[in-house]
């Protein structure tokens, strides 16, 4: 699984002009699922992102985390994380988890990001969103689970 994190004072995702989930300080995550994923890159995501010291302490060093600063998450399901744009000018992407796979390891993730107590809205998954997002920093990572048995991730 793949998760590109970004910190944020607010975030939302509208569908059909309404909105579905939105978070206040935070984390908007747009959250990628490859077909070699099990619930093991879910659970390792969720704990590593509820204890990342990424927000600033009363120095202004990132010593703290979500859970620390009681912010929010929003999460998207995001299959163009696994887009191959090696070849051609057109994305590939084969490399993405099938929706049978990839929508209830989603809802796992967020459940475990829940369950480690960071209050977790979503987008909704397959739909045509848009999103908004006011970056904090910005601060912004990519995460990747070494669980997963693909030959192309590091332990």
């Amino acid at each position: 699984m793949r998760v590109v994190l970004q910190r944020v004072h607010h975030a939302e995702v509208q569908v059909d002009e309404q909105v579905v989930g939105a978070c206040g300080r935070g984390l908007l995550l747009l959250v990628g699922v490859g077909p070699g994923d099990t619930e093991k890159d879910a659970k390792w995501l969720a704990k590593k992102i509820a204890g990342l010291r990424i927000f600033p302490d009363a120095q202004d060093r990132m010593n703290l985390s979500i859970l620390d600063v009681e912010g929010s998450a929003l999460s998207i399901s995001q299959f163009t994380l696994y887009g191959d744009c090696r070849k051609g000018r057109r994305p590939s992407f084969i490399g993405a988890a099938k929706p049978a796979l990839a929508e209830p390891l989603w809802e796992k993730f967020c459940d475990l990001l829940a369950a480690e107590g960071v209050p977790t809205a979503r987008g909704r998954f397959g739909a045509d969103m848009q999103i908004s997002a006011l970056a904090d920093g910005p601060v912004t990572l990519v995460l990747e689970s070494p669980c997963s048995s693909e030959p192309n991730k590091q332990p």
